[in-house]
C-alpha cells in the first residue's frame, strides 16, 4: 500500500534522533549539576571566610543548591518540541491550503526521491 505524500521530505529536514537528543539533555543536567556544586563549594566558602553580606551571599547559594536539581531534572526529562509547534516549523511550513506558498519554498534543484514500494 503506497502513501501518497503532498510534498516530499527532505533529509535536512529530519529531527534529531533519539541518541543525539539523549546526549543533549545529559550534558544539559551534567552542567546544571556543576553549577550546582559551584554553589555548594561556594556556600561553604562563605561560611568559613564570613564576607560582607554574608546572608545574601549564602541564601542565593542554598537556593541555588535547592532549585538547579529540581530545574535540571524537568529539563533533563524534556523532549524538544516538534517542528510543527515551532516558530522556524509554521513558518517553514506556510499557511494552510496555501499550495502556491509551499510550493515557492521547495529548492528548485531536482532531489532524488527513494520509493521502497517501486520495484526496479
Amino acid at each position: 500500500m503506497k502513501r501518497s505524500a503532498t510534498r516530499p521530505v527532505l533529509i535536512t529536514d529530519a529531527e534529531k534522533s533519539q541518541d543525539q537528543q539523549l546526549h543533549s539533555r545529559e550534558i544539559r543536567y551534567a552542567v546544571m549539576m556543576g553549577l550546582r556544586v559551584v554553589c555548594l563549594i561556594t556556600g561553604a566558602l562563605l561560611a568559613y571566610y564570613r564576607v560582607p553580606l554574608w546572608g545574601v551571599w549564602s541564601s542565593l547559594c542554598v537556593v541555588g543548591m535547592v532549585l538547579l536539581p529540581w530545574m535540571a531534572v524537568i529539563i533533563a526529562n524534556d523532549r524538544p518540541a516538534r517542528s510543527e509547534h515551532t516558530l522556524r516549523g509554521r513558518m517553514r511550513r506556510g499557511r494552510p491550503g496555501d499550495e502556491q506558498s509551499t510550493a515557492a519554498s521547495l529548492p528548485t534543484a531536482e532531489h532524488r526521491t527513494f520509493d521502497p514500494d517501486d520495484n526496479p
